[in-house]
């Protein structure tokens, strides 16, 4: 029982022993398990720490240097802590080495940062490309890696050790419980097993524990891994794969990195844009303008906001190639907030730039379209039939503006579309069944401004626009249709009564030539019935077949195909296009034959294949006693026309030989007339003045020449009318100018005899007609003189114009005359027929309204005279009105007359006169003695008038046309031809007053040409133009 309380004494001893050696190892076990806690904690610590470096590096955002901060000021104690916890010598030199590896670590992190904030893009890009810090964190990796996997042998071993000490303790157990109490056998053994249940439990439950949490620490170090490996792929990814440009910049503008779309739009790659200039790689211009853009990167750093750039800018690629860009730019800033750099974005709109400009273009097309369509288009309300929208047709269509129908009801243009009667509003019509819709075709009754009614076709449909209904139609006016339609039907009637002409025979065949339609004008000419035709010959079986045969020969050499005799013959010019109207003979009915005109013409489908023919033929009977009789009046006309072209000769040679002594006599009259007229204007305007007596004498002299020099144009203007060859410029003449003139001319002859003129007020409608202003003015200075002429002492004269019929304007003159009878107005417009008033007190020709009876004619007039006894006279004629001329601004520019400046006593002007007649030599000789400024020298013949000119280089010449031997014209040729005397003026005075005459003066170089009598007015100033000719050619 000692021996047994001893053994189980010593097996308790020892069994305390072995709970120990137990408790121990499970110490130790504990203790390996912390140790590989706080390496696992170490190393996610340093990954941490690497990944908000990495962050902070990308990104600038000091919230991602947390981790790394902490990390940094608790890896040294934590060091220390596992070295502490580690204990035994061997293990801490694994951390002996991996102290140096983890503050290494740890200052590579810190350089990375510090060269971060010092934007350093460089140097930090080569720190992270250089592998150093990865290579680090590997040995790190690696180190604590190791170490844990020891602590897990040693945790192994510790375990071994435990089962061991536990085994040890059963066997103890059961020695002493063998020994001690075998009674207690069972209870010890139940003791023991539920211990060893438990405490296997607690083994188990531990090491499932550990292993719990170094798998969670594995995997949240794989997670952190995994998200940093994640954050740096998703932020490459996003650079590379999104669709807008990025360029980003350091603080002095220059680029640092350009994501694949930003190089295409640039045209610059990474490596050759990197450092440029931000300016240099993305150039970009206004649109509009093509004037250089302010950079977004720069307002970005100097103000340091965000910029956007939204449209209307182009960049310009580094290839010339241009894009339509929106862009925006924002600051990157450091953990101070400074702005240390900026991030560009743009995007290529030059699709959304072109589909807004197709967009626009489609809608200026469209409102082009409805601007110009001569259809209206109105848009109404659905709920009040209210005008939303129209076009300008309708304006014109309608007669209103656009702003009068806004509002308005749509009845107002279309009265039977009233909204207030359900059958004829446009809801009716969009409503009701599609048989009643109103739509092309409609017809309705349109309603101007001005009352007035006008047919309209309208089409209507509806349409739905912001959950409001509306309709539109399209209105066309239809009047013109109608008219047509009118015509239409009015010509088909024409051409059905023409077709049932009698007069005419229509057969129609068809296109193998059997006769179809037989008009009742064939068969009164034929004879035959058309039930007898129809359908059963052709006209070649009443054509004589002599004369088909002889066309068909003819016809087959003419067009060099054979061509068959018989209905062929008739149409084969037809059926191939040719025009063809010949004649042939018919064959009537009862077997007598007749010449007839056929025309022939195909009828042709809509695909223009022949599918009959139309013949139409008339008798040619009584055309070719015509044509006979034709002839034979020709020859008779001919014989006629040689005897008239004969007596056109004799009379040509007899006019030109009248023409030439009314020439010669004009001459041969306005010499002797220059002379009285000059001599008594020069006594007229002498110093001293004539005395009374003289004057009145003097103005007899006056008075008699000037009607005689009347009378002699007159005389001229009838023959030249007469012969033909007076010439005359028409153009729209003003009335008022024409009358003012005459009044001015007019009204001291006027009142002279107490006679009152009234002529239309200065401010009446201006009326102009196509005339030649001087006959005009001619035309009526003679009715007006014959009114003041034979008017009764203080006597009336009216003159008016109003517009008489369609385009023509009538001038009248009244007078208060004593009136003509009947019988005088039949003589009224006879050569020299004064109708009895030859022997009276007034003066006149009787050619007077002759000669204004053709001028009226000659400008496509009409003459005439309406007259009362004792109440008096109208003279009118009518000629076609005009409108008023448009005259351009050069037709206003005041004209610059020259100022002849007064010569000195030293600078006398010369004057040459070349004239034969020693009369009008003596009259310019006494008109130049009034001019101080000139002197005169004459000569008698041009031969001496060239070498006073040669010799004395006279300022200007007076030049007399016909002189002895050399005429004034080949005089002015010589003197052209010389150098010495081709600069001086040539002033031509003649009596050749003819138009012709002057005309080819003027031809001939004379820079004026005067005709006798010398008006002395017109020749003064003719002699100061020479003047200042003389000086511009001088100078």
């Amino acid at each position: 029982m000692v021996v047994a309380l001893l053994l189980t004494t010593a097996g308790i001893a020892f069994m305390f022993w072995s709970y120990q050696q137990i408790s121990a190892a499970a110490v130790d076990r504990q203790h390996t398990r912390n140790v590989m806690s706080m390496a696992n904690n170490l190393l996610s610590d340093l990954k941490d720490a690497e990944t908000g470096q990495r962050g902070y590096a990308l990104t600038g955002n000091e919230a991602y240097l947390q981790p790394y901060l902490v990390v940094r000021d608790q890896v040294i104690p934590d060091l220390k802590a596992l070295r502490v916890e580690i204990g035994t010598a061997d293990a801490t030199g694994n951390l002996d080495i991996l102290a140096p590896l983890i503050e290494a670590k740890m200052v590579d992190l810190a350089s990375g940062i510090a060269m971060r904030r010092a934007d350093n893009q460089n140097a930090m890009r080569l720190l992270m490309e250089g592998g150093t810090g990865e290579q680090l964190m590997g040995q790190i990796r690696s180190g604590l890696e190791g170490l844990i996997d020891a602590q897990t042998q040693k945790g192994l071993r510790n375990e071994a050790k435990f089962d061991a000490g536990m085994g040890r303790l059963l066997l103890i157990l059961f020695v002493v419980a063998a020994l001690a109490l075998l009674f207690a056998l069972t209870f010890v053994y139940l003791i023991y097993q539920k211990s060893q249940h438990d405490i296997k439990q607690l083994v188990h439950l531990e090491t499932l524990h550990l292993l719990q949490a170094q798998e969670a620490s594995n995997a949240l170090l794989a997670q952190a891994n995994q998200r940093l490996h994640e954050q740096e792929q998703r932020l490459w990814v996003t650079l590379n794969s999104i669709g807008d440009g990025v360029i980003t910049t350091d603080a002095g503008a220059r680029i640092t990195l350009l994501n694949p779309v930003a190089e295409a739009l640039t045209g610059w790659t990474q490596a050759q844009a990197q450092g440029k200039p931000v300016d240099e790689v993305f150039h970009i211009i206004h649109k509009d303008s093509r004037t250089p853009a302010m950079n977004p990167v720069t307002e970005v750093l100097a103000q340091g906001t965000v910029q956007n750039m939204a449209n209307h800018v182009v960049l310009i690629a580094h290839d010339a190639r241009e894009f339509d860009i929106a862009d925006s730019c924002a600051p990157i800033r450091d953990a101070d907030a400074r702005v240390v750099g900026s991030v560009l974005v743009f995007r290529n709109i030059s699709d959304e730039y072109a589909a807004q400009q197709s967009l626009r273009d489609s809608a200026a097309l469209v409102l082009t379209i409805l601007n110009t369509v001569v259809d209206g288009l109105v848009t109404v309300n659905a709920d009040g039939g209210i005008v939303e929208t129209n076009n300008p047709a309708i304006e014109l269509m309608f007669g209103f503006t656009g702003a009068e129908l806004l509002g308005k009801p749509l009845s107002l243009l279309i009265p039977e579309l009233d909204q207030n009667q359900p059958n004829m509003s446009l809801e009716y019509y969009e409503a009701s069944d599609e048989a009643r819709a109103m739509g092309v075709g409609r017809e309705v009754v349109g309603k101007r401004k001005d009352g007035s009614t006008f047919p309209l076709e309208i089409a209507v449909s509806e349409m739905t626009l912001r959950g409001k209904r509306y309709f539109t139609g399209i209105l066309r006016d239809i009047s013109a249709r109608k008219q047509a339609e009118e015509a239409l039907r009015e010509a088909g009637a024409l051409q059905k009564a023409i077709f049932d002409s009698a007069n005419f025979s229509s057969i129609a065949t068809d296109a193998k030539g059997v006769i179809q339609i037989f008009n009742v004008g064939a068969e009164r000419m034929l004879g035959y019935t058309a039930a007898e035709m129809m359908n059963k010959v052709t006209p070649a079986d009443i054509s004589d077949p002599q004369e088909l045969i002889a066309r068909a020969k003819s016809l087959s050499q003419e067009l060099e195909t054979e061509i068959s005799p018989g209905f062929e013959a008739l149409v084969f010019k037809a059926s191939r296009g040719i025009e063809d109207i010949y004649e042939l003979t018919y064959i009537r009915k009862d077997g007598s034959r007749f010449p007839a005109l056929v025309s022939v013409t195909a009828l042709r489908d809509a695909q223009g294949g022949i599918i009959g023919y139309l013949l139409i033929g008339t008798d040619n009977t009584a055309r070719q006693q015509v044509e006979t009789e034709r002839a034979r009046l020709d020859e008779v006309l001919q014989a006629k026309n040689a005897e008239l072209e004969r007596a056109r000769r004799v009379a040509d040679h007899a006019n030109q030989a009248k023409s030439d002594f009314l020439s010669s006599m004009s001459h041969e009259l306005r010499s002797p007339l220059n002379a009285i007229l000059g001599f008594a204007q020069l006594l007229e305007s002498s110093t001293p003045p004539p005395s009374p007596g003289q004057a009145a004498s003097i103005g007899q002299i006056l008075k008699a020449g000037w009607y005689l020099l009347k009378l002699i144009n007159e005389i001229l203007d009838l023959t030249l009318i007469e012969s033909g060859r007076l010439s005359l410029s028409l153009e729209p003449t003003s009335l008022h100018e024409v009358l003012r003139d005459c009044q001015a001319m007019i009204e001291p002859q006027a009142q002279q005899r107490g006679i009152l003129i009234k002529f239309p007020p200065a401010d009446a409608e201006d009326c102009f007609v196509i005339a030649d202003r001087t006959r005009l003015k001619q035309v009526l200075v003679n009715f007006l003189s014959n009114a003041i002429k034979y008017n009764r002492p203080d006597g009336t004269v009216d003159v008016s114009y109003r517009l008489h019929s369609a385009g023509r304007l009538r001038i009248s003159v009244r007078d208060s005359g004593e009136g003509l009878s009947p019988s005088k107005i039949s003589q009224l417009f006879q050569p020299f027929n004064r109708l009895g008033q030859e022997a009276g007190a007034e003066e006149g020709t009787g050619i007077g309204l002759v000669v204004s009876r053709q001028l009226v004619e000659l400008m496509d007039g009409e003459i005439g005279v309406t007259s009362t006894v004792g109440v008096g006279s109208v003279f009118w004629f009518e000629l076609s009105a005009a409108h008023a001329p448009e005259l351009s601004c050069a037709d206003f520019m005041p004209l610059t007359v020259p100022q002849i400046a007064q010569p000195t006593d030293a600078s006398v002007r010369t004057l040459l006169y070349v004239e034969d007649s020693k009369a009008n030599m003596a009259l310019v000789a006494q008109l130049i003695a009034r001019r101080p400024d000139m002197r005169l020298l004459g000569a008698p013949d041009a031969t001496r008038g060239i070498a006073l000119a040669r010799a004395h280089q006279p300022d200007l010449i007076l030049m007399d046309i016909n002189l002895p031997g050399i005429s004034g014209t080949q005089a002015l040729a010589i003197l052209q031809q010389d150098a010495a005397t081709r600069h001086i003026p040539v002033l031509a005075l003649s009596a050749n007053a003819m138009p012709r005459d002057i005309d080819k003066g003027l031809a001939a170089g004379f820079f004026r040409y005067l005709t006798k009598p010398i008006r002395v007015q017109e020749f003064m100033a003719a002699l100061d133009e020479g003047l200042a000719r003389a000086d511009t050619h001088g100078s």
